[in-house]
């Protein structure tokens, strides 16, 4: 099936956003995929950077102060109110629906976006993340919560879906030859799209801020403007290759082509999900992910109640604090959650580069094995007071939750083939979904549990990192699990030949899959990284600007 159309009996050329019109030809600079799957990435990851917009909101109709619902006003009842103001509680499931959405859309279209391709995709993607922040605004213009679960919540959060898996078979398909270092370029974005995002809201805030508005609507339609540019800038700008292509003179290493693990079939997404290897590396992604939720969670809580007045130079235990003494190591837990940002993002580049070398499944041995001695050494080392290893240990952990989302479609790539991989990755995402309640909920109510059994602040999550720890040696097992995909598994040479032909009429000639960037392209490929590197650039320096407190 092809999206050209026939006209008085000639084919027409392909539709603008089909695959087909998208194939690249021969000197095609490969390096410009990348710029393009970051500018998505950047935008739609200012989901995990919202939070800034909660205090703001929860004063929205006081201004100054919270307008508190009447008590005897029901859940239902507050969610179409518009003389009071919502509570932080309710605007957090915002954040809920975006990982259910973006896990179960990713499940449900990734099929059709591997027919349909990445610009397709792309395009979506930018106009439901950007129509849901207009539809956001129009909720806080009107004060009807509803509209913001619905806008950024639901339509947004399929947009992140979309967008999130929107550049992963095509990057793995350019770079054979740097797999995890192609899919860390790409998501590591998703992880820097809060340092961005985050002081631009803020920003903007206070512009638009008087006294009769926090100025929130405004910039979501601000925000709606700019990410919609960069968005369609990145959808337009992806180029996939044609089948069979691979960069000038190269060809695979010995050593990767006898390992048992590179699988050298292709597997259908339908088939996928039927095998054991699907869902060890499902279990693999839920237990590092929920782990790393929970620790994201507690960090700043953690670091403020464990150390107190140490971190201002002190002797007090944290009940023990002013009001200002709080705000000044509130200060200092912002510029440590800052920190724990930067490692993020850095996490997802580093550890999937370093995927390519000791491959998939050593990298999250690396992950799980690690991860535990740090889990379980947080505790011991909030009680002797090392503040530096203390924030180290959390540096490296929350490296390997990045580090974990990027190498992931590398994973299933080496497992399952290249053919189907964003699709596959899409079902895979269910695992984030579910990461996503589990973390936040198994640390939340073990420690409201352990207070109320009258366990110390400072020692309340000692149980809870221990728990979290055990999780990654479920995780360890699930990966030590893995072998390689059984041959029955895979598509014949007749449904590969089906699959492979959405988007090949206009591919170019056998004799022409194999070549090195054109000279003519390094200078647009120059352009193309200053413009979402810059932005990048500008968050990064921003969120150091804040670290700083952290060692003062």
């Amino acid at each position: 099936m092809t999206d050209a159309f026939v006209l008085d009996g000639d084919v027409a050329k392909p539709a603008f956003l089909s695959k087909e019109r998208i194939i690249a030809r021969p000197g095609f600079n490969r390096w410009l995929v990348p710029p393009a799957a970051l500018a998505i990435h950047l935008c739609i990851g200012m989901a995990y950077g919202f939070s800034v917009f909660w205090l703001p909101l929860s004063k929205a109709v006081g201004i100054t102060a919270a307008t508190a619902c009447a008590p005897e006003m029901g859940f239902f009842e507050q969610i179409f109110a518009s003389n009071c103001d919502w509570q932080i509680s309710m605007l957090g499931w915002i954040y809920t629906l975006f990982f259910v959405f973006l896990g179960c859309s990713a499940a449900i279209w990734g099929g059709w976006l591997e027919h349909a391709g990445p610009r397709k995709a792309g395009v979506v993607s930018a106009l439901c993340w950007c129509g849901g922040l207009l539809i956001s605004a129009l909720g806080i213009y009107t004060h009807q919560i509803w509209l913001l679960w619905l806008g950024s919540g639901v339509i947004g959060g399929i947009g992140l879906g979309l967008g999130y898996i929107s550049p992963v078979s095509t990057l793995i398909k350019w770079f054979p030859d740097k797999r995890g270092m192609a899919t860390g370029m790409a998501i590591m974005g998703f992880g820097g799209g809060a340092m961005v995002g985050a002081p631009l809201a803020a920003m903007l805030m206070n512009h638009f801020a008087s006294p009769e508005g926090v100025g929130v609507w405004q910039s979501f339609v601000v925000m709606a403007v700019i990410y919609f540019v960069f968005m369609m800038g990145g959808a337009l700008s992806y180029r996939v290759p044609p089948t069979g292509w691979k960069p000038a003179g190269w060809t695979a290493p010995a050593a990767k082509a006898n390992n048992a693990m590179i699988t050298k079939g292709h597997v259908h997404v339908n088939t996928a999900w039927k095998t054991p290897q699907f869902w060890l590396v499902w279990a693999v992604l839920c237990l590092n992910v929920s782990a790393g939720i929970g620790i994201i969670g507690m960090a700043s809580p953690l670091l403020q109640e464990v150390f107190a007045g140490k971190l201002i130079g002190v002797d007090l235990a944290f009940n023990e604090l002013s009001a200002a003494q709080l705000a000044e190591i509130a200060a200092i837990a912002a510029g440590f959650t800052g920190l724990l940002s930067l490692f993020n993002i850095g996490g997802r580049f580093f550890w999937a580069s370093c995927s390519d070398f000791i491959g998939r499944k050593g990298t999250y041995f690396v992950f799980f094995g690690l991860g535990f001695a740090l889990y379980a050494a947080v505790p011991m080392l909030g009680q002797l007071g090392s503040l530096a290893l203390f924030v180290l240990a959390f540096c490296i952990i929350l490296s390997m939750y990045g580090g974990g989302f990027a190498t992931v479609p590398a994973y299933l790539a080496d497992l399952f083939g290249t053919q189907m991989v964003g699709a596959i990755h899409g079902r895979l995402l269910t695992a984030w979904a579910v990461a996503g309640v589990l973390g936040p909920v198994l640390v939340n109510y073990l420690r409201e549990y352990q207070l109320s059994i009258g366990v110390e602040k400072a020692a309340a999550y000692d149980i809870t990192l221990y728990i979290l720890a055990g999780l990654l040696v479920l995780g360890f097992i699930c990966n030590a699990l893995v072998r390689p995909v059984a041959p029955k598994y895979f598509m014949s040479e007749a449904e590969l030949a089906a699959e492979r032909a959405h988007g090949e009429k206009s591919a170019p000639a056998a004799s022409e899959l194999e070549w090195s960037a054109d000279p003519s392209s390094k200078p647009v490929a120059v352009v193309a990284w200053l413009v979402v590197g810059i932005p990048l650039a500008w968050g990064v320096w921003i969120t150091l600007q804040k670290t700083v407190v952290l060692f003062q």
